[in-house]
């Protein structure tokens, strides 16, 4: 392959990925009407590339033990997609990979809201260290990614 080819073939790889975005499936965000970081996670996700689809309840406590969220591991929303619950704020990029790797799981979570995570961004750009869970069938974790410092 040439030069010439090989820049062309780099100024396709934005049209692979969003053909490959657009064929993930839609997540659906329930959450409470007056929670802002919610509303900001979402636009995180809607940056991504992701589908969503949001229903706001005045309480979700129903929803997460629908879909078997430990009380423990609970943050302030809670998505369902394909299957799996998404609890917290939970990047985009891990929403993906799990999809991609579909493990045999109940879903993801970050518990609380860590300051920097999606929808938690502070001024100072500052990420606290925190643990992406993968929540087993059994509901036992294991951790799935670690971000910040």
């Amino acid at each position: 392959m040439n030069r010439r080819d090989a820049l062309l073939a780099l100024g396709a790889l934005p049209l692979f990925a969003q053909a490959a975005t657009r064929s993930l499936p839609t997540i659906t965000v329930n959450k409470t009407p007056t929670c802002g970081c919610c509303g900001l996670w979402v636009a995180h996700l809607q940056k991504s590339g992701l589908q969503t689809q949001v229903k706001d309840f005045d309480d979700l406590t129903v929803i997460k033990e629908r879909l078997g969220v430990p009380a423990s591991l609970s943050s302030c929303h809670t998505a369902e997609v394909d299957g799996y619950f998404i609890e917290g704020h939970v990047p985009a990029a891990e929403i993906k990979r799990l999809l991609s790797e579909r493990p045999r799981a109940r879903g993801l979570t970050v518990p609380g809201m860590p300051a920097g995570s999606p929808g938690m961004e502070v001024p100072s750009g500052r990420v606290d260290r925190y643990d992406v869970l993968l929540v087993n069938k059994e509901g036992g974790t294991s951790v799935f990614a670690t971000y910040g410092d």
